[in-house]
């Protein structure tokens, strides 16, 4: 059974999904009605992410679990490997996976991460370091994608 938390950052409100174990998603929702039921693994992952936005954390530890097909979980394991103010093309992202051809799947991957922020597919850009989409928009990734350019 998931339990959902929310929590307030510079960038909005963000849904933490808790299973007994792992953090299974973050995302970024508008204001909720639905009743918050913060647990010590979700307020765990809320100070993270608020050391995140502070500039004194670059890296996630706490526990996490995303869902998806052995494909797009492999995409997240190589999001996650992308280092704190980089950026990594999809193609790039599909060639570490051993799938060079992959790049649009990789995308497709990409706006199916449940686990935001954590698993930095915000640091995943177009050929040419163009920015495509984002889960959350792109004024969001565009946001992140500075704070950690000018925090490295």
């Amino acid at each position: 059974m998931e339990v959902l938390s929310f929590y307030q950052t510079p960038l909005g409100t963000i849904k933490i999904g808790c299973s007994c174990d792992s953090v299974n998603r973050i995302q970024f929702v508008a204001a909720s009605g639905e009743p918050s039921c913060p647990t010590a693994l979700s307020d765990l992952a809320a100070a993270q992410i608020t050391e995140y936005f502070a500039l004194k954390r670059r890296d996630f530890d706490f526990p996490m679990q995303p869902a998806g097909t052995p494909f797009q979980l492999a995409v997240l394991e190589a999001i996650r490997r992308i280092p704190y103010g980089e950026t990594r093309t999809y193609q790039q992202i599909a060639a570490s996976i051993g799938n060079p051809g992959a790049a649009r799947a990789v995308g497709a991957a990409c706006g199916r991460n449940p686990i935001l922020i954590a698993i930095p597919c915000h640091r995943v850009v177009g050929c040419h370091n163009r920015l495509t989409g984002y889960a959350a928009g792109i004024a969001r990734k565009q946001s992140l994608l500075k704070l950690e350019q000018q925090n490295r």
